[in-house]
């Protein structure tokens, strides 16, 4: 599924070394900084390597983001801020910005950022990141990753995705054709509505992805349609049925205008190829297919006259729609107790200046591996 899918590119960041020499005045101290710095960048190598599973990738950010949070949490029985919260600065880019930072001295923005390539990188899974955002103390600028619009438009299009696979699978197991049309339906939906969360962003930087959204909207109609008007021939509602089936066509042929556009277009991400997947085409056919056959029957055996207006889609799926997989920060590192944390002593080292973003400042790009397409057998769901 290497080229059926639409991907921004991964977040990338400068090195962070937390050598905090002064402030950590203990050996315990020194070593939840030295551990950040190495569980750091051990996450950030596996963002790059080709045979790190999901497996592999929990337990790399689960050790990092339990470290990560003796600098967020209250640690002194207080309700007060960590007052290591503002001592280390990172640097982040954006997915759709470029190699142009965004720099702040906070460790929720680091949590959060950080939370935000883990959940690109495992790309089905809608990461609820939202109840830290609000906590940064530097609200997050028009088109960056972290402010709403950009948030949002990911976990619908993340929980789109998902639903493709439960799809594929009814497809495959030969499920009901009104179950089908349903699920396609919404799945449109759902891409709509990701299409229309980017609809204020600058055009230079989203135009591509939202291409790439209309054409999965368009793909998924033209499906919910095909399997409607299946499900109108069973009824005995054969003129119905011819007209649901010309109305897939339309939206099939769009969606083909819409690769063509999709992939002429510049901007940030992959580009997906998914007119030339067997998965795209195989509609093409079958609704050519679909639609003949109910011709011929018609002219047959109903002789029912084809209204000037496709049937209205009014599907509601009942079962088989994705759900977002909660995500949970692990707990905080057992290194982490009050009396290391007393530890940490901001008098005796100085604290550095609060960064602002330098926005002419460059970070290297990441480095993606580039996974090879598996033969594409049309939608086998292993």
């Amino acid at each position: 599924m290497t080229h059926w899918f639409h991907r921004n590119p991964l977040k990338a960041t400068a090195p962070v070394s937390f050598n905090l020499y002064g402030v950590a005045s203990s050996p315990a101290a020194n070593k939840i900084c030295n551990d950040l710095r190495t569980a750091r960048a051990r996450l950030l190598d596996m963002f790059t390597d080709a045979t790190c599973t999901p497996e592999i990738m929990k337990k790399s950010s689960d050790e990092y983001f339990s470290l990560i949070q003796g600098f967020i949490l209250p640690l002194d029985g207080t309700t007060q801020e960590n007052k290591l919260r503002f001592i280390q600065n990172f640097k982040w880019t954006d997915t759709l910005q470029g190699n142009i930072t965004s720099a702040q001295q906070d460790a929720v923005f680091e949590l959060v950022s950080m939370a935000f390539n883990v959940a690109i990188w495992y790309s089905k899974f809608a990461s609820r990141l939202e109840t830290h955002i609000p906590r940064l103390i530097t609200p997050a600028e028009k088109g960056r990753d972290l402010e709403p619009r950009v948030i949002d438009t990911y976990i619908v299009q993340s929980q789109a995705e998902a639903q493709e696979v439960t799809i594929a699978r009814a497809i495959e197991l030969k499920h009901n054709a009104s179950l089908i049309a349903a699920l396609s339906f919404e799945t449109a939906n759902f891409y709509q509505k990701a299409d229309h969360t980017l609809n204020t962003l600058d055009p230079e930087c989203s135009s591509k992805w939202k291409k790439y959204l209309q054409l999965k909207q368009h793909f998924y109609m033209a499906y919910a349609h095909c399997y409607h008007g299946q499900t109108l021939l069973a009824g005995d509602k054969c003129g119905e049925a011819i007209r649901s089936l010309q109305e897939a066509e339309k939206f099939y042929s769009r969606a083909e205008a819409l690769c063509k556009e999709y992939r002429q277009m510049k901007g940030p991400g992959s580009t997906a190829k998914p007119s030339e997947q067997l998965f795209f085409k195989k509609l093409g056919t079958f609704i050519k297919n679909t639609l003949e056959k109910c011709q011929r029957e018609n002219s047959f055996i109903y002789f029912h006259k084809v209204p000037a207006e496709a049937p209205a889609l009014e599907l509601k799926a009942s079962y088989g729609l994705a759900e977002p997989t909660p995500f949970e920060l692990p707990p905080l590192s057992a290194q982490c107790t009050p009396e290391v944390y007393a530890t940490f002593d901001l008098t005796k080292g100085p604290k550095e200046d609060k960064a602002k973003a330098k926005h002419d400042e460059e970070i290297k790009p990441v480095k993606e591996p580039d996974l090879k397409p598996q033969k594409d057998t049309g939608c086998v769901v292993s």
